[in-house]
């Protein structure tokens, strides 16, 4: 693995923890991403939370970076729905139409690097 891609991975590593991170400090925002079908918005933003910052952390240590990026590319799909839905959504989560389309194609490039990161480490 290139010197490239082991930076690529520690930013993304990086970027899990902060936004794991912020399920705890900014529960509020996430609230709006929860389908209202499903109980217990507050705990699944915990529990979310907290896979983001141990698969994050996992992505650090060289033993258990493939499982890691494993786990983020799994969990990256499952949240893909939610971004798909906001796009097309009359008032977005995320805030803004805009907002919406920016964030769809990030998640996009989220899912291909944990595929990256699982395939080739």
């Amino acid at each position: 693995m290139t010197l490239f891609w082991n930076i690529l991975r520690v930013l993304f590593a990086i970027f899990m923890i902060y936004a794991g991170a912020q399920h705890f400090t900014n529960a509020e925002f996430f609230n709006a991403f929860v389908p209202d079908f499903l109980i217990y918005k507050t705990c699944i933003i915990y529990v979310s939370g907290i896979i983001e910052v141990l698969l994050g952390i996992l992505l650090l240590i060289p033993k258990y970076k493939r499982t890691a990026a494993s786990g983020i590319f799994v969990l990256m799909i499952c949240f893909l729905p939610i971004h798909i839905w906001d796009v097309f959504s009359n008032t977005p989560a995320i805030g803004s139409h805009q907002a919406a389309l920016i964030r769809l194609p990030i998640q996009f490039v989220l899912i291909a690097l944990a595929y990256k990161f699982q395939k080739n480490q």
